[in-house]
């Protein structure tokens, strides 16, 4: 007669094996696959100025999801490119869109539609604006803009004199900021001050996309050890068992 408990090890050594192999390939898919759906929504960018302090930092990196100028809200964080602006990428908080009327300030507020505004994100201590801002209605099709450090931000409030009332075409914007990847701040809150006005926007899929990311680094690494792992475990038990004799 012969022993199975070769056998037994044997097949625990492949079983061990393949799950690793499984686990490796499908960590790579989501991994790989992560990257590139990132890749594909966000474009990362570095912020030059002190405007957005202190939500965005000078040098900080932030992820812009790509996504159509019509789809901007008030509140939301863009990157832009305008001529009259200096043909140069900016970063500024929408505070108003077509057909609002924008204001400052009453009570020491912006007021949007007549409705003030609070705006958490400010500098602690910082009025709404450090000049008064005329009764601005925005043309349809455009957003008036400011940045969060407002006594140092040039802004739409620059621009005032221009055509357009400072405004900025929708066709311009480039991007939704989404967060500060460097450092790692995490994900921009959202602005809740504006919802009395309408919906705000939701943030894009980078939750999702950075879980597909780490959860295959975790099956990648994890299939690459339990493989060699497995194969130690089966020889040991074959070489700690006697198999019995057969006797004829």
């Amino acid at each position: 007669m012969s022993s199975t408990s070769g056998r037994t090890d044997e097949g625990h050594g492949r079983l061990g094996s393949v799950l690793s192999g499984l686990a490796v390939a499908l960590g790579c898919v989501l991994f790989l696959g992560g990257f590139a759906w990132g890749a594909v929504v966000y474009q990362p960018y570095t912020v030059p100025t002190e405007s957005m302090v202190p939500t965005i930092k000078v040098g900080d990196r932030i992820l812009a999801q790509r996504i159509d100028g019509k789809d901007v809200k008030r509140g939301d964080v863009i990157v832009f490119k305008q001529k009259s602006w200096g043909d140069m990428l900016i970063v500024k908080r929408v505070v108003a869109v077509g057909g609002d009327t924008v204001a400052c300030c009453t009570n020491g507020k912006l007021t949007v539609n007549d409705k003030k505004i609070d705006e958490p994100y400010l500098p602690e201590g910082e009025a709404a604006e450090s000049k008064q801002i005329p009764t601005v209605e925005v043309p349809e099709g455009r957003l008036f803009l400011l940045g969060d450090e407002r006594s140092g931000s040039l802004d739409s409030t620059a621009h005032l004199t221009e055509a357009f009332n400072g405004t900025v075409p929708r066709a311009a914007v480039k991007g939704r900021v989404d967060a500060v990847a460097w450092p790692m701040k995490g994900m921009l809150k959202r602005p809740t001050g504006f919802e009395t006005l309408g919906g705000i926007s939701t943030p894009g899929p980078l939750r999702p996309i950075l879980t597909a990311v780490v959860a295959g680094a975790v099956l990648v690494l994890g299939g690459a050890a339990v493989g060699p792992v497995a194969k130690r475990l089966g020889r040991r038990r074959g070489r700690g068992r006697t198999e019995p004799v057969g006797v004829g």
